[in-house]
């Protein structure tokens, strides 16, 4: 039980807790992006992400070989601000991924990870449970709840996947072919989040890029492009990031 507990608590904060683990050792922001850095997370070899480019498109080009870890920066933006969210990327064409059989436990390629405010006095006893637990081995509250955009080959577009450990990480598949193209999504974040939660967004207070194949074990490559949030006048709202 008390195993359990501590795995569901380290996927709380593996999705998405704003300020747990210092920098990666050596590394620096990416040049002209210094609102984004690289965070390790415990245990784990880390995924190494820099400034790249494939077919022709400029990108943050994330490696993982047996590895796990986030680049990620802060947000504080209002559901009410965002109309729509816009990202792109390209997949390698061969990736690991880890066995079907336990979600928790899935690699991804590419993954957009939005974290989320919210009241939490409305979580179960468990979740409150864990979410103390998350703050005791951390120093730091995860997010209410954390809502993640992914590739995967083996499910069906518009699925949503349920975290084993923790009901508060939900992911919805946007993408599951067409390796090696440049793939663009448009997608309604407060749709979506009421889609996979069944209430309305709080507001959002981070974001990250998670590339890993830690889990099958093997490599996973990803470049990630322009991820823009996008208000009812068209315009870019702060934290979107442009190639």
């Amino acid at each position: 039980m008390a195993r359990s507990l501590l795995a569901a608590a380290a996927a709380l904060c593996l999705a998405a807790c704003a300020h747990v683990q210092p920098a990666q050792q050596g590394a620096r922001p990416l040049a002209g992006l210094q609102d984004w850095s690289a965070r390790e997370l415990p245990g784990k070899r880390a995924t190494q992400y820099s400034l790249g480019q494939r077919a022709g498109q400029a990108c943050v080009l994330a490696q993982a070989q047996e590895s796990a870890s986030l680049w990620r920066r802060q947000l504080t933006l209002l559901p009410q601000q965002v109309e729509r969210l816009e990202f792109e990327w390209w997949i390698a064409g061969k990736q690991a991924m880890a066995a079907d059989t336990d979600p928790d436990l899935d690699d991804a390629p590419a993954r957009l990870v939005l974290a989320f405010e919210g009241d939490e006095a409305r979580l179960s006893g468990r979740n409150r449970m864990l979410f103390e637990l998350a703050r005791v081995l951390t120093g730091e509250s995860p997010p209410y709840a954390t809502l993640m955009y992914v590739w995967d080959p083996r499910r069906t577009p518009e699925t949503v996947v349920v975290n084993a450990r923790t009901d508060r990480i939900r992911k919805i598949v946007v993408g599951n072919d067409a390796a090696g193209q440049w793939q663009s999504f448009r997608r309604d974040i407060a749709a979506d989040f009421k889609k996979a939660f069944g209430e309305e967004p709080g507001r959002m207070v981070g974001a990250a890029l998670m590339t890993d194949a830690d889990n099958s074990p093997g490599r996973a490559e990803a470049c990630y492009g322009s991820i823009r949030f996008v208000d009812q006048q068209a315009n870019l709202l702060p934290g979107s990031l442009i190639f």
